[in-house]
């Protein structure tokens, strides 16, 4: 079985440039665009994707009877959407999107741990970085895959429901809830994308916006010593137990990865995200900073 080159959650372009197509590697294409956005995460894969990714689509790969946006699918559901993808259990898998840190990549790297596989990787700085440097890519029609055996185990820590973060927002427990938006929608100041377009955040959250921790110009992650200083600055490293919120849990991964790499793999994702605690309007949603 092939495996990663280091202990990191991220692998390098130049890695990936001289393992594609080895056994044991799949490379997947999460792009994701908001609802109506064009073109779409579809037609950006088919227009320029790695060459022999198969595309891993997050609005796909959910629990299709939610009213929120791509809430996790049960683990029969994603270990039988997975396998018919083309990934089995002792494969190495390296997801990665069209603009680089900001989009699913993350999120399909937390939706694979949650689901067991933890031989799961993101490439770092995405297609942008990919094509930045002049590496190759190909177009055309999706992928299609020899399904394989892919066996799901739920690992619940990594996931927090709305009766989770109730008990935060009612200042009890020991968790510390981070958002992971822009400041001005943390703060009701800048509009807000779900939820009816109520603004604001949950009581007792800070605000990380998770485009503090990517280096704008490459799209890569920020080194290791300029992450440690950023979460330590935003009071997380210390904290006895995180979960990271965003518009609709996807850029909540972002900080997940983030704190993965300085040591701390046990972020929890809260899965409906303001998507879901914004739209019940009997919740409390404070504006103005933390």
């Amino acid at each position: 079985m092939i495996s990663a080159p280091t202990d990191s959650a991220l692998v390098p372009t130049q890695w990936l440039a001289e393992n594609l197509g080895q056994p044991g590697l799949i490379v997947l294409d999460a792009t994701w665009t908001v609802k109506g956005a064009t073109p779409d995460g579809d037609a950006l894969y088919g227009e320029r994707r790695i060459p022999g990714a198969l595309r891993f689509d997050i609005d796909m790969i959910s629990d299709r009877s939610s009213s929120l946006p791509h809430m996790l699918p049960t683990p029969e559901q994603f270990a039988a959407a997975i396998g018919m993808l083309g990934v089995g259990n002792d494969d190495l898998v390296v997801t990665y999107d069209s603009s680089g840190m900001a989009s699913a990549a993350s999120r399909g790297w937390w939706m694979f741990r949650v689901f067991g596989h933890d031989t799961v990787k993101v490439l770092d700085g995405g297609l942008p970085k990919w094509l930045a440097e002049g590496r190759a890519v190909e177009s055309g029609a999706p992928i299609q895959a020899a399904p394989k055996s892919f066996t799901a185990d739920f690992r619940s820590g990594l996931v927090r429901d709305i009766d989770s973060i109730k008990r935060i927002a009612s200042g009890a427990g020991d968790e510390t809830l981070v958002d992971a938006r822009s400041s001005g929608r943390f703060e009701g100041s800048a509009p807000e994308a779900w939820a009816g377009g109520r603004g604001g955040h949950i009581p007792h959250s800070l605000s990380l916006p998770f485009t503090d921790l990517v280096d704008p110009e490459t799209k890569a992650m920020l080194p290791r010593d300029a992450l440690r200083r950023r979460l330590e600055a935003a009071a997380l490293t210390e904290a006895s137990s995180v979960v990271v919120s965003c518009g609709s849990g996807v850029t909540a991964c972002v900080i997940a990865l983030a704190l993965s790499e300085i040591g701390r793999p046990d972020v929890a994702i809260y899965d409906g995200s303001w998507a879901e605690w914004g739209s019940h309007n009997e919740l409390p949603a404070l504006t103005g900073p933390a």
